[in-house]
């Protein structure tokens, strides 16, 4: 009977239905460790966004500074002449031709021409000032977005610092990674119009589980499997704390069947590499916060690092990649 239910507890690990079972329960490290590194991650990712913008608008500033100069130089000539015309005639110059009329059609006509001229000295002047004060505003703005960027880079490089604190508690140090120049280009989650990411809460259901997991998390696991990252996969799953109860990450098994009680070999290593040099190739394109592999972790701020947590395949990661999301 014994040995009856032994075999029968072995089948259902191995079921690809028995995921809440069969998924790691703990992914190494803190409680305290996991709030650093997603405060670092999220903070760097703002910064990065802001940044971007900050350029964007430079180059913009920059564009309409050089519009409004050329502009300008091109009015200098005609803001010369009118300059000219007014040092010639002078109120008396112009009272004098008015005087001389012959006849009352005559001044009507030279009325008319004054009047004339003058609107077009009148218009060329105040095109000439308008042009010039938007170059001085566009150079004021820019000196702003310098100092924008200057100080979003400040941000960044602190976040960057806050992770490598945190990480250095689990032995974080610079590490080789995993990298691969053949891995295909996902399709990009959607954005807000600022660059920046949409909030998300756990409102879809996880086709790896009986839970939820947000938008973003099933379309980071749909582009996987798309591009043949089909193995084992849970994603929600209740817990203390971390990601995964909250729907923003995903365990995947470098073994075809579960998440096996060893360090992964073979093709199951190879597989792990890929799979985790995936989603740091798309990291940008997907809104991942921080991949974790082998005893190494990868952050948009700090590349990969040693993640030397202590226990069983589960917590130092190697029979899984862990996957979690901005």
């Amino acid at each position: 009977m014994f040995a009856l239910l032994a075999a029968a507890v072995a089948v259902a690990l191995a079921t690809p239905g028995s995921a809440a079972l069969a998924a790691p329960e703990d992914e190494g490290g803190s409680k305290k460790l996991r709030t650093a590194l997603e405060a670092a991650a999220k903070g760097y990712d703002s910064a990065k966004t802001k940044l971007a913008n900050s350029k964007k608008r430079q180059t913009q500033l920059s564009a309409a500074i050089a519009a409004s100069e050329a502009k300008a130089k091109a009015l200098t000539a005609q803001v010369d002449e009118v300059a000219v015309r007014a040092y010639q005639m002078g109120r008396i110059s112009t009272a004098t031709m008015l005087l001389n009329s012959a006849d009352p059609g005559d001044f009507i006509e030279r009325v008319q021409s004054l009047d004339t001229l003058a609107q077009m000295d009148s218009g060329t002047l105040v095109a000439y000032r308008q042009e010039i004060d938007k170059a001085k505003r566009a150079k004021l703005a820019v000196d702003a977005e310098i100092k924008e960027q200057q100080r979003q880079v400040n941000v960044m490089a602190k976040r960057k610092k806050d992770a490598e604190t945190a990480l250095a508690e689990v032995g974080g140090g610079a590490a080789g990674g995993f990298v691969d120049a053949n891995s295909a280009a996902a399709k990009p989650a959607p954005r807000n119009s600022d660059g920046s990411w949409p909030k998300e809460s756990c409102t879809v259901k996880d086709p790896t589980s009986d839970g939820c997991i947000t938008p973003r998390t099933l379309h980071a696991y749909q582009q996987a499997r798309a591009a043949g990252f089909t193995r084992y996969t849970v994603c929600y799953s209740k817990r203390a704390s971390g990601e995964h109860p909250k729907g923003r990450a995903c365990d995947l098994s470098s073994a075809p069947g579960t998440f096996e009680d060893s360090a992964a070999t073979g093709d199951d290593k190879e597989y792990g590499d890929r799979l985790a040099a995936y989603y740091v190739k798309n990291a940008d394109r997907l809104g991942v916060m921080y991949v974790i592999w082998y005893r190494q972790i990868w952050m948009p701020s700090t590349g990969w690092s040693s993640y030397s947590a202590s226990g069983g395949p589960s917590v130092v990661h190697t029979n899984h990649v862990h996957l979690s999301m901005l």
